[in-house]
């Protein structure tokens, strides 16, 4: 195996590290342990996302705390002065974990300044007077933002899975202790659930998953139907996160003594991050074939799972940290 090392669009997972400090598995791991590789969704026939159907990274999140043994305190709502109490509050607990957010309004990056529905996370370390001092996962170590401005962010009234702004978690304790390994072989049953369709998850209408949502996406390529936006989506994050998704769920899922999901995941994320020269190269009938192709790797991975799940648990071996 030759694991992805760089950067990416992994805010949940890196901020969820740094708030569980030392003992956090790598953002690579927590990243699988959210569920996020196992699937694609066409949201209302038009977003396309390399992630599971009905799925979102406030789901992933609890997962992730979950069976990694941790608990949290987790709270949302209220006006600008109450987000801004609770916050200042929990920084003198320890770090706080904040979002989503809309990226668009976190005015120290670059190119900044109006609402796009982005959604992005960051790890408060302070309320120092009216200034909030923040590690962003996206390049920036200790920000800073006027809290007006910050409040305007966490918001984030563009954030289409957003049910209550000015959500954070807080207070994370350690409940029990848990390899990495022990985490991933906890997670397998739920990501052979986002691998199947039900009919219960909160889609928009239109939606589709897994091969139904890449036949459709490859239908609108190849009949020239990409909007803009959703062109430089593709580009710009949807490609590249669930390839690297997939790379770092066969890293993991091969280090913990499963080398047949492994496999498979590291054939997915090959087709999928082979698909980013002929999209932005504008080779549509390429990369519509791409995306055909693996359009039926998600239920083959199904299977396998499942089968992984019903075997017996690997003996000895190192985790997906390398260590035993």
């Amino acid at each position: 195996m030759h694991p992805y090392i760089g950067s990416g669009p992994y805010c949940f997972s890196n901020s969820l590290a740094m708030a569980l400090g030392e003992d956090a598995p790598s953002p690579s791991v927590i990243e699988v342990l959210t569920g996020s590789p196992f699937g694609f969704q066409l949201l209302a026939d038009e977003v396309p996302l390399f992630d599971p159907f009905g799925w979102d990274p406030e789901i992933g999140l609890d997962s992730a705390i979950d069976v990694l043994g941790y608990t949290c305190e987790r709270s949302d709502g209220g006006d600008a002065d109450e987000a801004l109490g609770r916050l200042r509050a929990g920084t003198e607990r320890g770090p706080v974990l904040v979002g989503p957010m809309d990226m668009g309004l976190l005015l120290h990056q670059p190119g900044s300044g109006s609402a796009t529905g982005a959604d992005h996370y960051v790890v408060v370390l302070a309320v120092d007077g009216g200034t909030v001092v923040f590690h962003d996962p996206h390049g920036h170590p200790y920000a800073t933002l006027p809290a007006a401005e910050f409040l305007e962010a966490w918001r984030g009234e563009e954030v289409a899975y957003l049910e209550e702004p000015f959500a954070l978690r807080t207070s994370f304790a350690r409940r029990r202790e848990v390899s990495a390994h022990e985490a991933l072989r906890a997670s397998l049953p739920a990501a052979v659930s986002w691998l199947g369709v039900r009919d219960d998850r909160d889609v928009p209408p239109g939606s589709l998953a897994n091969a139904d949502g890449l036949e459709r996406l490859a239908d609108q390529v190849g009949a020239g139907e990409l909007g803009t936006e959703i062109r430089e989506m593709l580009e710009k994050f949807s490609v590249r996160v669930g390839a690297r998704r997939l790379s770092d769920a066969a890293v993991a899922l091969t280090g913990a003594g499963y080398p047949e999901p492994g496999r498979l995941l590291r054939e997915q994320a090959a087709l999928l991050g082979g698909l980013q020269y002929p999209l932005v190269t504008g080779d549509d009938a390429a990369f519509a074939t791409g995306l055909r192709r693996l359009a039926p790797t998600y239920g083959h991975l199904r299977e396998v799972l499942a089968k992984t799940v019903a075997g017996p648990a690997p003996s000895g071996g190192a985790d997906a940290t390398g260590v035993r």
